[in-house]
């Protein structure tokens, strides 16, 4: 399973991909928003530090302007994946936009059928959203199995990129279900370190190294 990074703060993914933590970047307007930055500025950046599939997302409704973004996007760096909605319009640009050779990130997806089509339409990525499937009473991750075993059944290529994740058990499920690709913000994927019984083991060690009056190294 790949690990994307859902932000667009530079110092959050400076420090997990320092540890190998980050094999991709996805970006949102609201994450632009939080950035403070400007979006080619910060997309360039970005692309710069991670050498793999780093998502900016097209803000037009209509298919000819998100194509016109989406080239504009794309252009900034060769690893930029254009993100487009998973509207009409979405799978119109996703198609144009594949068929001359970018990765393509279709995003806010709810259902099979929405997943369906953004594999037809030649989606590198389709991102199910978990977290507000869930908000509403639906379980997100029968989702994502659903589109595994879909995209299984037929052999489309796109990856499953689960998104709204909101909890380390979401990727764990993911993890077991076999989705291709999670995103999630930095604070959940550090969570994944953590458990309590390792912080309780570590503070006895602790305590016994102590009695022994020991030092090791200078």
């Amino acid at each position: 399973m790949r690990f994307f990074v859902d932000t667009a703060d530079i110092a959050a993914i400076r420090e997990l991909h320092e540890l190998g933590m980050v094999d991709g970047v996805t970006t949102n307007p609201s994450l632009i928003l939080k950035s403070g930055r400007n979006i080619s500025e910060v997309t360039k950046e970005i692309c710069e530090l991670v050498p793999g599939p780093v998502s900016a997302e097209v803000v037009s409704d209509k298919a000819d302007d998100m194509i016109r973004e989406g080239k504009h996007l794309a252009a900034i760096a060769p690893n930029v994946t254009v993100k487009v909605p998973l509207t009409w319009d979405g799978l119109k640009a996703c198609k144009a936009l594949s068929d001359e050779g970018h990765m393509v990130n279709v995003t806010l997806c709810f259902t099979s059928a929405q997943a369906i089509l953004a594999a037809k339409a030649g989606a590198t990525f389709v991102s199910p959203f978990i977290g507000r499937l869930d908000d509403i009473g639906l379980d997100g991750m029968e989702l994502i199995a659903d589109i595994r075993t879909i995209y299984d059944n037929y052999g489309f290529e796109t990856n499953i990129l689960a998104a709204s994740i909101r909890s380390v058990n979401h990727i764990i499920e993911c993890a077991r279900i076999g989705a291709d690709v999670i995103t999630a913000p930095p604070a959940v994927i550090k969570a994944m370190a953590n458990h309590v019984l390792t912080d309780k083991g570590l503070e006895q060690f602790n305590a016994d190294w102590a009695k022994t009056g020991q030092k090791i190294g200078s």
